[in-house]
């Protein structure tokens, strides 16, 4: 037996883009549909990283800080070299 589709409003297709299936609400089902999420272990949770995507992303962060440490202290320097040889004379 084919399944009826659902009568959509024009300009909708069908697809999902965020789920409502929310812990809480009346309506939740814990064995939802998972279509289209990440793949999940048994009790619900993502996997963990392994230890090398862990370590990406730690250097990938001490980076980040790093560059924007350095253009503060950079702005901080070239502020006291103008005070010192301009503003000051």
């Amino acid at each position: 037996m084919r399944r009826k589709k659902p009568d959509l409003p024009e300009g909708d297709d069908g697809r999902t883009i965020a789920s409502m299936n929310v812990e809480g609400m009346p309506w939740y089902s814990p064995g939802g549909p998972a279509s289209g999420e990440k793949e999940k272990e048994r009790d619900g949770r993502e996997p963990a990283l392994t230890r090398e995507e862990s370590r990406y992303y730690t250097w990938g962060a001490l980076k980040a800080a790093l560059l924007i440490t350095g253009f503060l202290c950079a702005g901080i320097i070239l502020f006291v070299l103008f005070c010192q040889f301009v503003w000051f004379r």
